[in-house]
């Protein structure tokens, strides 16, 4: 016996989710829970939002946490990615400042449960945002950071770091890190297998 999938319009789902318990994303129809996050990850989020936030103070950026919801229409997906960087004002969908539409840069902290739809089909979607040109992926278990940037010319550059020595430099704004520290306070021996 095969049960009926539900389908929710966007509208449905920002309804649900403004009274929701915890937070769920939004697939082109369907509503995803969202797993919770380890503490690696929360550190990792963590110091990069900081360093991120300091190193960018007076200029005309915003760095926002994972609790801001992204919209993107072509995919038909919300989600909440773990850092955006917005340069200027942001683009609001609807009459609340909750769900934005421009990042510059996005950053994910990737998990066992995600690492894969964060590599391929969620790389895709965020692709298609006019003003999306730089995508960090941050490996929570080990060392492990891979940097997209866009160029002029529509192509994506693909830089990898494996050294708590490495920098990681972005392109798209002046700012750069270390990965000791991004990864301060880090504990790579406290492993969860079923995140």
């Amino acid at each position: 016996m095969q049960t009926q999938t539900r389908y929710y319009t966007p509208e449905e789902y920002l309804e649900l989710e403004e009274k929701a318990e915890y937070k769920s994303e939004y697939r082109d129809g369907e509503i995803i829970p969202m797993t919770g996050g380890t503490t690696n990850h929360n550190k990792i989020a963590g110091n990069f939002y900081a360093y991120l936030k300091f190193g960018l103070k007076k200029q005309n950026y915003d760095v926002y946490i994972g609790d801001v919801r992204l919209w993107i229409p072509r995919y038909r997906q919300h989600t909440y990615p773990d850092i955006m960087v917005i340069q200027g004002e942001p683009i609001y969908t609807g009459a609340n400042t909750t769900t934005v539409m421009n990042p510059l840069l996005i950053a994910e902290v990737l998990s066992k449960s995600t690492s894969n739809y964060d590599q391929s089909d969620k790389f895709m979607y965020y692709r298609s945002i006019p003003e999306f040109k730089e995508y960090i992926l941050i490996n929570q278990y080990q060392y492990h950071v891979m940097q997209y940037v866009k160029t002029d010319d529509s192509k994506w550059i693909f830089t990898e770091l494996q050294s708590g020595s490495d920098i990681l430099t972005l392109e798209t704004i002046d700012f750069q890190i270390a990965l000791s520290d991004l990864y301060e306070q880090v504990n790579f021996t406290q492993v969860n297998e079923n995140e």
